[in-house]
């Protein structure tokens, strides 16, 4: 058995772990394989035991490995998103999970509809106020929800969130949590459905499962160490 197989099975049997205690279906939560940094071939091995889903942090490296591997791959852009890369990027990826500013959800708007897309998106929210971190504060993320729905190049899935990283994964459940209330909360004003919670990496993905992760981004634990 491969390696990147193995840890696919121990990946999914602890979604399903989670899934159950939350209440939910393993089938409600997606796995994105983060593979920035990995080669292209370690790639092909995920996708040939049924990975199709992967997120790049870079739009450079998002740019040379997506013309290298087969067409069926899913392409999501989980990092902070530069001005002028994004005409680059759109025609490649599937979903942004990064818009962090009204002034980037505007520029992927405009250029995405002089290419004719709509492009799924998620809100970017710096649940613990981490200066380290792009997002809007959760103060903000109404107004920011408001401004997105009159976009209409964005199909707003929901909200994404890194937390500060604690070695103490059990100390990033108040801010999943606090997530997903704030997700219920824009569900309920602004009326949109939001089924989406983009939260939850190698180290904390059980936790945010249990606290209602609907996509998780997992890179190391899949692929080994960077």
């Amino acid at each position: 058995m491969s390696d990147i197989r193995h840890q696919l099975e121990i990946i999914r049997d602890q979604i399903s772990t989670a899934a159950r205690q939350s209440g939910r279906s393993s089938d409600a939560i997606k796995l994105l394989a983060v593979s920035k940094t990995y080669a292209s071939s370690i790639i092909e091995k995920a996708y040939a035991e049924g990975q199709v889903l992967f997120g790049e942090n870079r739009v450079q490296e998002l740019l040379e490995k997506v013309p290298q591997l087969p067409s069926e791959l899913q392409w999501h852009l989980i990092g902070h998103l530069q001005k002028n890369k994004i005409r680059k990027i759109l025609p490649l990826i599937h979903t942004i999970h990064s818009i962090d500013s009204l002034s980037i959800a505007d520029s992927v708007n405009r250029i995405a509809g002089e290419l004719n897309l709509k492009i799924p998106i998620y809100l970017q929210v710096n649940i613990s106020h981490d200066q380290a971190k792009f997002g809007f504060p959760p103060a903000d993320a109404p107004a920011a929800l408001d401004h997105l729905q009159n976009l209409p190049h964005l199909q707003i899935q929901g909200l994404m969130t890194i937390p500060e990283y604690s070695a103490d994964p059990e100390q990033t459940r108040p801010h999943f949590a606090s997530l997903r209330d704030l997700r219920n909360q824009l569900k309920t004003s602004s009326g949109l459905p939001l089924p989406g919670l983009s939260m939850g990496m190698s180290h904390d993905y059980p936790i945010a499962i249990q606290e209602g992760a609907t996509i998780i981004r997992v890179g190391s634990a899949l692929f080994g160490k960077r």
